[in-house]
């Protein structure tokens, strides 16, 4: 296990006035992104432990942020690269990205996101499967791992938020 930064390209190494989103990254273009490329021939390939991931739904006419995890509440894994940076005092730091695909399809997965835009889920990672996606050393394998979790086994709930503390007087 090691600490690493969430986003693939860390603010501190953007070029000033530049912001890069690289939190996801597409499993299409994982291959073909200057962004991505050498980590994905690489195969620097990690896994993101997680409980939940959230995802806007937009069902009601409004996003109202949804909660997505495994239906049985178990913590789960999902696919990601790595990279390490040269840090200006002279230490190695880690980042990663979590790996995206289309999921215009998926049973849960397609009320997310605005109405008309692509809709994406992350690549969660069957526990039997995590050493062969760590020690995958081809990326044309890799692409093997890149398929949804059934919509069966996930669960999603709508966040609500806590509702105000009212102070007393007595």
């Amino acid at each position: 296990m090691r600490l690493a930064s969430y986003g693939f390209i860390p603010k501190r190494h953007q070029p000033a006035g530049v912001r890069l989103s690289t939190m996801n990254a597409r499993a299409e273009t994982l291959g073909q992104l200057r962004s991505y490329r050498d980590a994905w021939h690489n195969c620097q390939l990690c896994l993101v432990p997680m409980r939940a991931f959230f995802e806007p739904c937009y069902e009601s006419g409004r996003a109202v942020r949804t909660r997505i995890g495994l239906a049985d509440g178990a913590p789960f894994a999902v696919a990601g690269l790595w990279r390490e940076w040269r840090e200006a005092d002279g230490s190695v730091s880690a980042a990663f990205t979590q790996i995206t695909i289309n999921a215009d399809h998926h049973p849960l997965m397609k009320r997310m996101h605005r109405p008309g835009d692509e809709k994406r889920t992350l690549v969660i990672v069957s526990p039997s499967q995590y050493d062969a996606w760590l020690n995958c050393r081809n990326p044309e394998t890799a692409r093997a791992f890149l398929a949804a979790w059934p919509a069966a086994f996930m669960a999603a709930e709508p966040e609500t938020p806590d509702p105000p503390v009212q102070g007393s007087l007595f």
